[in-house]
């Protein structure tokens, strides 16, 4: 194959190509629906983990966001000052330090859940159920393939 052929025949189908589009265009619309937050994406995906209300340690959180706890700490530092999560020690680990929303982060959270389940419920809404569980399926496939 020759690069002027190359540059002529369209690529092959990328689920992984696929899916950092989609991750870019939702971004981008929630980024626009959530701008009098300013907040940044990964202050958004931090507090979307946290929107259960349950606490969690520094390394679930990681996990859940997908980024190492090392990397999450500027993300806690900035949400802390402003208000929207505490960190303390767990209860019976003195050594784990556990993440918790506040009153202002508990609504700011519920705020950004909503965002997202709207966006899904817009995005996914002529999906037949069983396309939204293999999608399902096959996000969690990719997501487990790094842990």
């Amino acid at each position: 194959m020759t690069l002027d052929n190359a540059s002529t025949e369209p690529p092959p189908w990328s689920a992984v190509l696929a899916l950092q589009r989609a991750t870019h265009a939702t971004l981008q619309t929630l980024s626009a629906e959530l701008a009098d937050l300013e907040l940044t994406a990964s202050e958004i995906n931090a507090l979307a983990n946290l929107a259960d209300g349950h606490g969690r340690t520094v390394s679930e959180l990681g996990a859940a966001v997908g980024t190492r706890p090392t990397t999450l700490t500027s993300v806690l530092d900035r949400l802390e000052r402003r208000g929207h999560i505490t960190r303390g020690a767990r209860p019976g680990d003195r050594r784990a330090v556990l993440v918790e929303l506040t009153p202002s982060g508990r609504r700011t959270a519920a705020r950004i859940r909503q965002a997202f389940t709207d966006l899904e419920h817009h995005a996914l809404a002529a999906l037949p159920a069983e396309t939204i569980t293999a999608l399902r399926t096959a996000l969690q496939a990719l997501t487990e393939v790094s842990s």
